[in-house]
Protein backbone atom coordinates (compact mmCIF):
# COMPACT_ATOMS: atom_id res chain seq x y z
CA UNK A 1 0.00 0.00 0.00
CA UNK A 2 1.52 3.36 -0.92
CA UNK A 3 -0.24 7.22 -0.55
CA UNK A 4 -1.30 8.29 -3.58
CA UNK A 5 -1.86 12.19 -4.18
CA UNK A 6 -5.45 13.57 -4.71
CA UNK A 7 -7.56 12.99 -7.55
CA UNK A 8 -10.83 14.08 -8.79
CA UNK A 9 -10.98 11.42 -11.31
CA UNK A 10 -14.73 10.42 -12.78
CA UNK A 11 -13.59 6.58 -12.66
CA UNK A 12 -13.90 6.52 -8.60
CA UNK A 13 -16.99 4.25 -7.54
CA UNK A 14 -19.03 5.28 -4.38
CA UNK A 15 -21.70 3.52 -2.59
CA UNK A 16 -25.57 4.03 -3.42
CA UNK A 17 -25.66 4.31 0.37
CA UNK A 18 -23.06 7.56 0.32
CA UNK A 19 -25.84 9.98 0.94
CA UNK A 20 -23.37 12.81 3.42
CA UNK A 21 -20.50 13.42 1.13
CA UNK A 22 -17.99 11.24 3.97
CA UNK A 23 -17.75 8.28 1.83
CA UNK A 24 -14.64 6.05 0.55
CA UNK A 25 -14.67 5.47 -3.43
CA UNK A 26 -12.54 3.06 -5.05
CA UNK A 27 -10.92 3.31 -8.19
CA UNK A 28 -9.65 0.29 -10.69
CA UNK A 29 -6.74 1.26 -12.70
CA UNK A 30 -5.21 -2.25 -13.97
CA UNK A 31 -2.29 -1.89 -12.05
CA UNK A 32 -3.43 -0.37 -9.12
CA UNK A 33 -6.49 -0.18 -6.97
CA UNK A 34 -7.40 3.79 -5.80
CA UNK A 35 -9.26 3.81 -2.17
CA UNK A 36 -10.57 7.46 -2.10
CA UNK A 37 -11.35 9.82 0.58
CA UNK A 38 -14.69 11.59 -1.14
CA UNK A 39 -14.29 14.27 1.18
CA UNK A 40 -10.52 14.94 0.96
CA UNK A 41 -9.51 13.12 -2.29
CA UNK A 42 -6.96 11.65 -0.38
CA UNK A 43 -5.88 8.12 -2.03
CA UNK A 44 -4.27 4.95 -0.82
CA UNK A 45 -3.23 2.86 -3.30
CA UNK A 46 -3.12 -1.06 -3.37
CA UNK A 47 -2.11 -3.95 -5.53
CA UNK A 48 -4.64 -6.31 -7.32
CA UNK A 49 -3.02 -8.57 -4.86
CA UNK A 50 -3.54 -6.85 -1.69
CA UNK A 51 -7.11 -5.66 -2.67
CA UNK A 52 -8.10 -9.27 -3.20
CA UNK A 53 -6.68 -10.27 0.22
CA UNK A 54 -8.72 -7.47 1.19
CA UNK A 55 -11.68 -8.47 -0.58
CA UNK A 56 -11.71 -12.11 0.39
CA UNK A 57 -11.15 -11.17 3.91
CA UNK A 58 -14.48 -9.03 4.03
CA UNK A 59 -16.52 -12.02 2.42
CA UNK A 60 -15.27 -14.21 5.02
CA UNK A 61 -15.98 -11.77 7.69
CA UNK A 62 -12.75 -10.91 9.41
CA UNK A 63 -13.70 -7.72 9.72
CA UNK A 64 -17.22 -7.73 11.41
CA UNK A 65 -18.13 -6.19 14.11
CA UNK A 66 -18.16 -8.56 17.23
CA UNK A 67 -21.59 -8.81 18.65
Amino acid sequence: MTASPPSADPSVRTSSFCSDGACVGVAIEGDAVRVVDTKSSAALRFTPAEWAAFVAGVKAGEFDLPR
